[in-house]
Parts: C-alpha cells; structure tokens; sequence
C-alpha cells in the first residue's frame, strides 16, 4: 500500500511546512499552534529529595529547558511536586511541571491539581504487562474499551477542572498485553493504545493534549509518529507532538540516534516540543536539542512542484521497504549501504591516512586488516596512490586521473558529471554526480551500471531526494544511490546531528544504497558518523547497540557509569543489542528488540534478561556486569575481543 501524495501525514512531501495543530497551553508556555518548537527534560534525582530535585530543574532551566518533568510513582512523590514548584517559584523560576506517570492513577490525579501538566503511559496506565497471550471477541474487547474509559475519566476531568495540560505518552515496549494481542508489537498498536485515550480525551470536550510516540528503534518510531497524524487528521483531531527517541544511548550514538528519529519529523514539520534522551546529566540534553532546532531555522531552501500522472509516492511512509536497485559492483540491490571516505585534499596521501576510516596496516605482516568501520569507498580526485590497498576497497578519481592513470586498474572508477557519461558505453560501470534539484534523470536508463552520487547544496535534501526518488520510479530507474550530504556546521556536535536528520528520513524511508558525507570535519568523526547514521537506521548494523535509558528519579543505580562499564566490556560483540534500564518501570517492556537486559529492580539488585523473559533475579550490583557477560556466553553469542 503506498500513499497518494493528497493523502499523505504531512502538509506536503516535497516541501517543509509545519503541521497546523491546536494549541495547548501549560502552564505560561504555549505548545503547539503558531508556538516554537520547545525544549523539555527530565530530573534525575529522587522526586523526595527536594532540594536535589530543585537544584538539577534550574541547572536544566539555565540551559534552556522549557518544561521540566519529574518523577511520581506514588502519591507521596505527586505530592511533593506542590514543594519543588513552591521553591522554584520563590528562586524566581515559574518553568512549567510536567509529572511522569506509570501504574498509579491516584498519583496522576494529585498531581494533575499542584502541577501543569501530566504525563500518563496508556500501557501501564489502565493495563498490567505480564507478557501474556491474550485472547478477546470482539465484545469483550468493547468492554476493555469501557473499563478503560471508566478508569480514564477522572484525571480527565481533573485536568479540565484545574487547566492542567496532558501528555497521553504511548511507547513502544510498554504496550500492554492487551494491544499486543490484537495488534502486536507494531506502530499501529502504538497507535490505538494512545488513540483509546485521545478518544475519552475527545468525548470529555478536553483537547489540553499532547501526544508521544516514542521508541528505541528509530523505524519504528518515524512510522508510528506517521501514522498517529494521519489518524488523527481522519478523525478531526489536531494535537500537538513531542518527539523523542527513547533509551537513546549516550555520546555519538545517542545523538546521532535521537537526530535521524527527530530529525526525519522535523523535516516534514511534524513536532512541536522535543526531548533528546540522552544517558548523561539532564542538562547536557538542552544544547544538543537546540542545535538539531537550530537547522530548521533556515527559510532558505528550493521549492517543489511536483507534475506527472503518477502522483503515488514510491514508497509507504509506514513500513519499511528498501528501494529495489540494480546491483552493481556489491552497492545496490540486497547488498548492504556502503560508505565514503574523501582524501582528495590532502597534498600526499599515504598509508596512514587510510587508518581514520577504519583500515591498518601491519608493516611486519605487509597486510591489510579492516575493522568493522572500515569505509568501502574511498575518494582520491585528482591524486595518485603509491601503495597497494586492499582488494575488498572501492577508489574513486576524477575522470582524467582514472583515464591517465587507472583505467586498466581492477577496483578504481572515475566519478563524472553527467556530460560526460557519453564517453561510456552502456554497460560501463561509473559512479555520476548528480543534482537533487536535477529532474532530467532518462539519460541513466542508457546506463544501468551507472551509480549515482546524489547531491545538494540546499537545506531542503530530504525534500530534493524524495522528489528524485519519485521519479526515479515514475521513469522505471533502478541505479544504486548514492545519498550525500555536507553540513555547513563548525563544531562536531552540531555536524553530527545535520547530517544524521539530513539524511535519516531518506534511509528509513528505503532509499540509499550508501552514504558520502563531507564537512570540514576530520575523517575519523566523518566515518563514526557515517556509520552511526546507517545503525541507527537499522541499515546496516556495524557494532553493538544499546538501549538505554536516560536517568529518572525511579533509577537504582549510575547509569552513566554502568552503560560505560557494559560498554567497555561489550563493545566488540557486533549486532547484539543490549538494553540498560535503571527500573523495572522501564525495564523489559522498553528496552523491547533487545537481546540481553540489565534491569533495575530495588537498590543494589538487578534482574538479567534473555529477551524479554527473566533469567537471573537480585543480582548483587558488583557482581551483575560479569554475570551479564556469563550470560552471553551461555547463548552462544560471545566472541572474545581480538587481541585477547
């Protein structure tokens, strides 16, 4: 099922407008409507200590933070929300509150009359999560509906009463049993959990409402936000977003993750207050959120008008489906994304400058080894190369240097404009820069081995690339892509995020069979980038994945320090996933794909887990990171590092 553009989830597909919601007010902040963007977080401390918890709101305020949420699992933690906010106020701070709530309803509605706004999980708000298969007709599901609604209506009604806003937060690994019987672990479960709610919201003529979509896996999260919309637009509804990506990770994978989720919103104007979760200190999320806000500052960009009797996108913005190309020389078809080194500035190359992008070199061996990272296409211009490399590496020169100097060279091609392709018979493999804003594209149906190097100067690529895809399919193309991207961004932060929202919608909407990045960066972060891009697009996966959470007040131990020290331990164990949660509340729901699990369950104990099933209980803190790795190996899924 693909979607006609007039029916879409966004204004427009080709060109970057925001969505029109309502706006929702919290507090002396505006939400939605003609509001900024905003930025939220969330305390770390003990919601009861509240000194700790003042202290951490204003160093979040002082960066930035718009809204602060804290904790409430119980009514005593809802409770002293009345004091935090009581403090704040007098320091000179009158922030909006958001108070976070799971499983306890009574909690919700006390807070729901001391502070701005709540936010409510539909999972565990009405539902338990046991894991259980259930099995309903279609009216006993009509009475669940019911008992919901019975359960729902009073914090509803407080909310209305006491002009306090609502974020009806649906995540993807606490779905309840109930959404997961009917509608498994899918966006469209997401969706119905969070419209259950939206529906007595809506009959209690409450609209105050926010609504979350949020999930690890980046695919997952994109298409479920899609989706939410186009219901909502079905139904008459318009409410604003808050967009994040959860148990993002922390340093580059974090950022790069929570900027391809985000940012791939952003990009179609869905989103109207966003949270980066990051495993680190809460006030080290506001600047990261406010440089990715920072990119779609820009009014600069070129308009689109699409013409054509096929006005269908080539895709569905709901699922994923990898756009069928022709595979040539290993890039295309079901080969994997590759990546792209450029060396073609620097005055000599040399061996050396091979190691940034993932080769060594062992000079008493005289061989090559390729780390994981290691780029697959490497970008020389005008230069010359006075060493062997490897066989498995791609280079790529200009066309004169390949002709002088490579053109007899197994593995060397020369990269064209597209006026010069006429110098090529039709089954010659070549690599063709060619243009986002360049809709004459017959010329490649003379060449199928063509691969082209899709590229832009404008702020607007996602736009520009979707639109080639487009007629890519309307003109039956099927040369390998290329997609690049080169922010303009000084420090290597903000770089890091532009390209990742450059370029993460194109991926997981299914085109690209690899990426060239460029910038003003060093080659060794171009090249991280690059593949942190492609796994958290779950393009191509590289390295070890984690999922875990950013701290809370329901957290029961460091988990800055415990995700390193997992880390330092894991890293090398390509594609497992392991998830790293600080409470059982977001233990093995939310950490949902994940292969193993390190839970928190009370202080200094943790429960391990084998997927989503619990294997080892109250382990002892200190003893819990070696038994984790003990369970590994048990499954068979250890490896011992190189070099061990």
């Amino acid at each position: 099922m693909h979607k006609k553009i007039t029916e879409n989830y966004c204004n427009d597909s080709f060109n970057r407008s925001r969505n029109k919601t309502i706006a929702v007010q919290v507090g002396i902040l505006s939400i939605g409507g003609d509001a900024p963007i905003r930025v939220q977080s969330m305390t770390t401390a003990d919601t009861m200590d509240t000194q700790k918890s003042v202290e951490e709101s204003i160093r979040m305020i002082e960066k930035g933070c718009e809204l602060v949420r804290l904790t409430a699992p119980s009514k005593k933690e809802a409770e002293n929300l009345a004091v935090i906010k009581k403090q704040l106020f007098e320091k000179g701070h009158n922030t909006p509150l958001v108070a976070d709530i799971h499983f306890t309803p009574n909690a919700a509605e006390i807070a729901s009359k001391h502070v701005e706004k709540v936010r409510i999980n539909p999972g565990n708000y009405a539902d338990k999560k046991k894991f259980e298969k259930l099995e309903y007709t279609d009216e006993s599901y009509a009475d669940e509906l019911k008992r919901i609604e019975e359960k729902f209506t009073p914090l509803v009604l407080l909310c209305k009463e006491h002009g306090t806003a609502m974020r009806i937060g649906t995540n993807h690994g606490s779905l309840s049993d109930r959404i997961l019987s009917r509608y498994g672990d899918t966006p469209d479960g997401m969706v119905e959990s969070a419209m259950e709610f939206l529906i007595v919201c809506y009959k209690n003529d409450f609209h105050n409402v926010v609504v979350s979509m949020k999930a690890s896996n980046t695919l997952v999260m994109v298409q479920a936000y899609r989706m939410l919309v186009s219901v909502m637009k079905a139904k008459g509804m318009s409410y604003p977003l808050h967009l994040g990506v959860t148990e993002a990770g922390e340093g580059e994978d974090g950022r790069i993750k929570s900027a391809v989720g985000i940012g791939a919103l952003l990009e179609d104007g869905l989103g109207d207050t966003i949270r980066v979760s990051l495993t680190e200190k809460p006030e080290a999320e506001i600047p990261v959120a406010i440089k990715l806000l920072e990119k779609f500052n820009t009014k600069i960009y070129i308009p689109l008008s699409i013409k054509g009797a096929n006005n269908t996108l080539p895709y569905n913005p709901f699922h994923y489906e990898r756009r069928k190309s022709n595979s040539v020389e290993n890039i295309g078809g079901q080969n994997v994304p590759v990546v792209f080194a450029d060396i073609s500035t620097l005055d000599v190359i040399k061996r050396a400058h091979f190691f940034g992008f993932g080769l060594n070199y062992s000079v008493p061996l005289d061989k090559w080894n390729l780390t994981d990272m290691a780029a697959d296409v490497v970008y020389i211009g005008e230069q010359q190369l006075s060493f062997e490399i490897p066989g498995t590496l791609k280079v790529l020169c200009s066309y004169k240097n390949w002709k002088d100097n490579y053109s007899d060279k197994p593995g060397f091609y020369p990269l064209i404009n597209k006026a010069e392709a006429v110098l090529f018979n039709s089954k010659a493999v070549f690599f063709v820069k060619h243009s986002g804003e360049d809709r004459e594209t017959s010329y490649l149906l003379k060449f199928p081995n063509a691969i082209v190097v899709l590229d832009s100067q404008h702020p607007n690529k996602t736009q520009l690339y979707r639109n080639i895809n487009l007629n890519f399919a309307n003109n039956k193309i099927k040369n390998p892509v290329i997609i690049c991207s080169s922010p303009s961004a000084k420090d290597s932060e903000t770089y890091q995020l532009w390209a990742s929202s450059d370029l993460g919608s194109v991926l997981i909407d299914g085109f690209g069979d690899g990426i060239w990045l460029e910038g003003n960066q060093s080659v060794q972060l171009i090249n991280t980038t690059s593949f942190g891009i492609l796994q958290a697009t779950r393009c191509r996966i590289s390295k070890t994945e984690y999922i875990s959470c950013p701290s809370c007040g329901r957290t029961l131990f460091d988990l800055q320090e415990t995700t390193a020290n997992i880390r330092s331990k894991t890293s090398h164990l390509k594609g497992l996933k392991i998830g790293i949660m600080g409470c059982i509340v977001n233990g093995p729901g939310e950490m949902a794909d994940a292969d193993y699990g390190y839970v928190g369950t009370r202080p200094g104990k943790i429960h391990l887990y084998k997927e989503q099933t619990v294997v080892r209980k109250n382990i002892p803190e200190d003893r819990a990171v070696n038994e984790l790795i003990d369970l590994i190996k048990e499954n068979g899924d250890w490896i011992e590092p190189k070099g061990d």
